[in-house]
């Protein structure tokens, strides 16, 4: 089977074409291909069917689950079919997805072999019901939510197709980080679980956040939690609609929230290498 690994800050896939499955991708077998010990390791599959018109991609989370969005992960899909001629500079292009279809463009090319994308990544939404958020169906912002040992944390939910859990914060620690977000992802609150970002405001047009994935755990950046943590900033009343600087561990993206919260995201993406598993590796 012949796969591709792409990159945008640091969030790494690994980019399969449908027609160049051998055998179905199983959970289990996506499991072993993400495995950074011992398989290709990356922090999820990106399964495009090239045929489709427009082109369809499925996003399989490492744990073998499956993402209804990712910016990062559109974004590398976009590298790689600009690399393969599928589409081109300045032209949208269509990515269906499970739930949504994302509208796209290749804006800029940079250097090696890394390109500039822009993608349309819908209007955002802040009631509980969503993102499967139980205690509360109506908007849920600034909800106390409790945790372990008589701790708790004051989330926002955040719908872009796929479910986020804004907390702000006034310091992003790493031990308060590592000890609440797990327990937010995984919370039974959130009847399927839930992307967790720690966030802060630290201008009229720049936010800082940290993420933790639904199926992945800690990465070093996420497009659609940039996109969650700014529609939050700014219907918290943070900060006014306009575009905004989101900063994250492995660098920053461009996101763009308008009054109705329709949200766009511009940021790198890079394909790394192609290469082919060996014969009986699912074996």
């Amino acid at each position: 089977m012949r796969f591709y690994k792409g990159q945008a800050l640091g969030n790494d896939y690994l980019v399969v074409d449908a027609a160049d499955l051998t055998s179905d991708l199983t959970p289990e077998r996506a499991v072993r291909l993400c495995d950074r010990h011992f398989g290709a390791g990356s922090d999820g599959v990106l399964l495009g069917d090239l045929a489709a018109t427009p082109v369809r991609l499925r996003i399989i989370n490492p744990d073998g689950t499956e993402a209804e969005k990712s910016g990062n992960g559109l974004r590398i899909f976009g590298a790689f079919l600009y690399r393969r001629g599928l589409v081109r500079l300045n032209e949208w292009f269509d990515v269906v997805l499970p739930k949504d279809t994302v509208a796209m463009r290749v804006e800029k090319e940079l250097d090696a072999g890394a390109v500039m994308i822009r993608a349309q990544m819908g209007r955002a939404r802040f009631d509980g019901a969503a993102v499967g958020f139980t205690p509360q169906a109506g908007e849920t912002l600034d909800y106390e939510l409790p945790l372990a040992h008589g701790t708790s944390a004051r989330i926002n939910t955040v719908s872009l197709s796929n479910p986020h859990c804004v907390v702000f914060v006034d310091a992003l620690e790493r031990s308060d980080f590592l000890e609440r977000t797990p327990q937010l992802c995984t919370h039974k609150a959130f009847s399927a679980g839930t992307n967790v970002q720690f966030a802060r405001v630290i201008g009229p047009n720049e936010l800082e956040a940290w993420i933790w994935e639904r199926g992945a755990g800690e990465t070093l950046a996420s497009g659609s939690s940039a996109c969650a943590v700014t529609a939050a900033a700014v219907r918290r009343g943070f900060v006014k609609p306009g575009p905004f600087i989101v900063r994250m561990q492995g660098g920053h993206v461009d996101v763009t929230v308008t009054e109705d919260y329709q949200v766009e995201l511009l940021g790198p993406a890079q394909m790394v290498y192609e290469a082919t598993l060996m014969d009986g590796f699912f074996d």
